[in-house]
């Protein structure tokens, strides 16, 4: 027989993102779209915790700061949405950065003659003929 214990929180929920409980909170940060080292330092910074805490040490209290500094920044759906749209302006006026990105190539003058495999997608093979 399967026993049901208590219920249990697996992650904590920061900015609509559920991030790992077994990191320490300066890398559990880094799940957050827009929230890389130097800003998940800084955010800690300013709310005064260690960066080297495990997230599952938080209080709710610390976590309720560390939400409150997130919400000054522009992560998850909001920059999605601003990447996006900037994208999307340099297609509509004809840069060469749109024309790059409508043709999904490189848009930063990278080579593309050996690599840019991400890009430009699987290599396509070449048609063995028959004797």
């Amino acid at each position: 027989m399967c026993k049901r214990g208590a219920l249990q929180v697996c992650a904590a929920r920061i900015a609509n993102v559920e991030i790992p409980n077994n990191k320490c909170i300066r890398y559990s940060l880094q799940y957050v779209y827009g929230i890389g080292d130097k800003t998940a330092v800084d955010i800690l910074r300013q709310v005064d915790i260690d960066a080297t805490k495990r997230t599952y040490t938080l209080s709710e209290d610390e976590l309720g700061k560390i939400r409150d500094e997130v919400e000054q920044y522009v992560v998850e759906g909001d920059l999605r949405r601003v990447v996006g749209m900037n994208i999307k302006r340099l297609k509509e006026i004809g840069s060469y950065r749109g024309r790059r990105h409508y043709s999904n190539l490189p848009c930063r003058g990278q080579n593309t003659k050996n690599n840019a495999r991400t890009r430009k997608g699987k290599k396509k093979m070449a048609i063995v003929s028959k004797k």
